[in-house]
């Protein structure tokens, strides 16, 4: 699928106000409403304090600077320097209050997001890139954190910072409040087209952000494919494309940004101009006092202040609502597996039974056609068959990472969708060709942070699997670090660890995916099957074979053929009967045979 079509609903589409999507983020203020009330209080406050000033200025001139009268001055300079200090301490708590305030929203956000992916079904990684969701959780709630400590609280303070100023300057001189806010009609209109231009030009920048951390993504995660086939220089230039792109994105938001004050200063200025031809001529005419046309001139200026921080509070708003539009996204999407209202819990040893079990991953595709079986407790059973044939998908419906359209599977009687998922699961362990180990100790990786696993029972583990031999030549042992996928350490030692981690859990039923010793030296295989075997003999197992030598001592082998169990037998019952068994293994024969 293209860079294009899988990023198409990071472009920022949406309203740039939703009063829906606003009361949902409103909600996670509800914890913090104490907060959120003393710090809009303060604001109050801090407008009110912003009128203080130029008053004390039209007193100081009118009653003592006119009438060279300097006995008043120094209260009046230290009232005037009082309240700023005041001011200052105030909006230092205030921004303070916002910005733990939005702190804490990103805190229960990023939890619930986090929970919500993690009960997402399988099916739902299958259509959602990992970039994608990264972003969700980063950039995304990013976006709200900047509303939350920049937007939604200030904006009451900008509001009433304008109406306070334009009552002030009405009741100072009604006739030059309206010639000197005769300009607001037109500020108003530009502010607008400008909003406008700004709004393109962020979808332009989001969407070409997406795609670029969707490709950065793909590419470090597949890095070892691409040094392989030498697309270090193709790779580069498709980058170079996609990094241009952003660029040009980014330069028409800054064409608008830079644009956009200079022309609220041009206004603001074009507004003092007027106060300074009509407010002169009145005060010539004795009509107003030179301090009031000073204080006049000062409102002016702070009456623009919040026109610019309502301006750049839009975009603010703009990112919020399309951020907020695709989380919520996220979060209303359903799992596609639930457990049941009234779960029944199986009892049993690991009885497992396919009853006609028909499944497609896409609409009437099916993958698996009426497939029946059953699987005694402590026997082994190994499916093989042709790549496509329907292996794997087993095993994922066992684990109920998807469910079946038609059928039934069980596990000691009990319907899989009928037993709470953890339960099911804490019944089943995995083995898999490409063991992922996750950062943190090697201890961590075995237990999983699962507390009811002690110590003893994660080094007892690692005796079982063979595990043990290369810990302990570790620096720090069962303390020694595990990289991100557990660089640092050979895919035989992974598989090792993951082989620990299965036996540390105790499964009821064991599943061995895709030749889990595939990609390992021969020794490492041999310590391994060995394991694996002695583990296998006192559980119900499930192995997915490629290799047909690995298995000639397996209870019962299953054969799979497009999606329908065609043949089932032991090694030998197999071969003799001549069918598809009988071809795979003659055509592996054939390949073994040296050139």
């Amino acid at each position: 699928m293209p860079a294009n079509d899988i990023f198409l609903d990071d472009d920022v589409t949406g309203k740039a106000y939703d009063a829906v999507l606003m009361r949902r983020l409103l909600r996670y203020l509800r914890p913090h409403t104490l907060t959120v009330a003393f710090g809009v209080a303060l604001l109050l406050v801090l407008a009110g304090l912003d009128l203080v000033g130029p008053l004390i200025g039209k007193v100081a001139v009118d009653r003592y600077i006119v009438p060279r009268d300097p006995s008043g001055l120094l209260p009046l300079a230290l009232a005037f320097l009082g309240v700023q200090v005041l001011s200052s301490a105030f909006r230092y708590v205030q921004n303070m209050l916002t910005q733990v305030l939005g702190q804490r929203v990103m805190f229960d956000l990023r939890l619930q997001i986090f929970s919500h992916l993690q009960a997402m079904s399988l099916s739902f990684y299958d259509h959602n890139p990992v970039g994608r969701l990264i972003t969700r959780l980063t950039n995304d709630v990013d976006a709200l954190n900047e509303l939350l400590t920049s937007g939604a609280v200030s904006v009451f303070g900008d509001v009433f910072t304008l109406i306070t100023i334009t009552v002030a300057l009405l009741l100072l001189n009604w006739q030059l409040a309206l010639i000197g806010l005769c300009v607001m009609p037109v500020v108003y209109v530009t502010t607008r087209w400008f909003q406008a231009g700004m709004r393109q030009a962020y979808r332009d920048v989001r969407y070409r952000l997406a795609i670029i951390n969707g490709y950065l993504n793909e590419n470090i995660s597949g890095m070892q494919v691409v040094q392989l086939f030498n697309r270090e220089r193709r790779n580069f230039e498709r980058f170079d494309r996609l990094n241009r792109d952003h660029l040009n994105a980014n330069m028409r938001s800054i064409f608008f940004f830079s644009l956009f004050y200079p022309v609220v200063e041009l206004f603001m200025n074009a507004c003092l101009a007027l106060v300074i031809w009509y407010g002169g001529r009145q005060v010539i005419g004795d009509a107003l006092s030179i301090g009031a046309l000073t204080a006049f001139l000062a409102y002016i200026q702070r009456f623009f202040m919040p026109i610019r921080d309502l301006a750049e509070k839009y975009n603010i708003l703009q990112a919020a609502m399309a951020s907020s539009e695709r989380i919520f996204k996220l979060l209303d999407t359903e799992p596609a597996i639930r457990d049941p209202e009234t779960p029944v819990r199986a009892q049993g040893k690991g009885r497992v039974e396919f009853r006609n079990v028909w499944f497609a991953y896409v609409d009437e595709e099916w993958v698996l056609k009426d497939v029946s079986f059953t699987i005694e407790p402590g026997e082994t059973v190994a499916f093989v068959g042709a790549t496509g044939a329907g292996k794997t998908s087993l095993l994922s419906l066992l684990s109920r990472f998807y469910d079946v359209q038609r059928g039934q599977i069980l596990i000691d009687g009990v319907d899989v969708r009928d037993m709470p998922q953890r339960e099911l699961r804490r019944r089943l362990g995995a083995v898999l060709q490409e063991p992922f180990l996750f950062s943190g100790t090697v201890e961590a990786n075995i237990r999983l942070l699962d507390e009811g696993i002690s110590d003893e029972q994660v080094r007892a583990a690692a005796e079982a699997a063979n595990a043990a031999g290369f810990i302990e030549q570790l620096p720090l042992r069962y303390r020694t670090e595990v990289y991100e996928r557990g660089a640092g350490l050979s895919m035989g030692q992974r598989q090792l660890i993951a082989l620990a981690r299965a036996i540390a859990f105790n499964p009821d039923v064991l599943l061995v995916l895709d030749e889990a010793t595939a990609n390992i030296d021969s020794e490492t295989e041999a310590i391994i099957q060995g394991a694996l075997a002695q583990f296998m003999a006192s559980r119900t197992s499930i192995v997915i074979a490629h290799r047909l030598s690995t298995i000639q001592d397996v209870d019962r082998i299953l054969v799979m053929h497009r999606g329908r169990l065609v043949e089932q037998g032991s090694h030998a019952d197999l071969l003799r009967q001549n069918g598809i068994y009988r071809r795979l293994w003659d055509l592996q024969a054939l390949e073994s045979v040296p050139a």
